[in-house]
């Protein structure tokens, strides 16, 4: 009876264990590398927090469909002048052989109100126009960008951007990029290639 109950504890410690660590190995944030040819971003990806839209993002990372993309915008303070809700932000896209590897539904607005995530200078965040629109387009914030939250009037809905991640290296790159020449509202001209997007190990 005694050792009955001892190998059932054992196999009830040891389950417990690996579930944890099962938990554990698919919330950890995860780390990828994006390649541009003005040099490297590393992004840590919270899994954890922003599930769905890590999930989808990652998706089309290891698909390889963020390969020969680009950062195709950058906005700045100077390139929307109508705007009355200014950000700073830059825009990165899926190329043409890209969506041919890749074309995802569009995915439910993880809001910033459920998430905890805040658009802070170098968060990473889904593009959108109408809220549960987002597809593949990401961008990085350059600064504290507030108005990109839940609550928030840079767009008009006030449901926020999904924010899934942050840069945890190459924000000199990111403003390299966000200084690039834009002479077609706020489109870079050219745009600056993406080499290659994938997970680091």
């Amino acid at each position: 009876m005694i050792r009955s109950v001892l190998a059932f504890t054992l196999a009830l410690t040891l389950a417990s264990t690996t579930f944890a660590t099962f938990a554990t190995a698919q919330t950890a944030p995860v780390k990828v590398l994006v390649q541009t040819e003005m040099g490297d971003i590393v992004i840590e990806v919270d899994a954890a927090k922003a599930p769905n839209t890590a999930a989808n993002f990652l998706k089309y990372v290891d698909a390889g469909a963020y390969d020969d993309g680009q950062f195709h915008r950058t906005v700045t303070m100077k390139n929307q002048p109508t705007d009355k809700v200014k950000i700073e932000v830059i825009q990165a896209s899926v190329g043409e052989a890209g969506k041919a590897k890749l074309t995802l539904p569009a995915i439910t607005l993880e809001r910033t109100s459920v998430t905890g995530l805040s658009h802070k200078d170098g968060t990473v965040s889904m593009a959108r126009g109408a809220a549960d629109s987002a597809t593949s387009s990401w961008f990085v914030c350059i600064n504290d960008q507030p108005s990109l939250d839940f609550g928030g009037q840079r767009n008009p809905d006030g449901q926020g951007f999904a924010a899934f991640g942050r840069v945890v290296k190459g924000m000199d790159v990111v403003k390299k990029i966000h200084q690039a020449p834009n002479t077609d509202a706020q489109r870079l001209t050219p745009p600056v290639k993406i080499v290659k997007v994938s997970r680091m190990p």
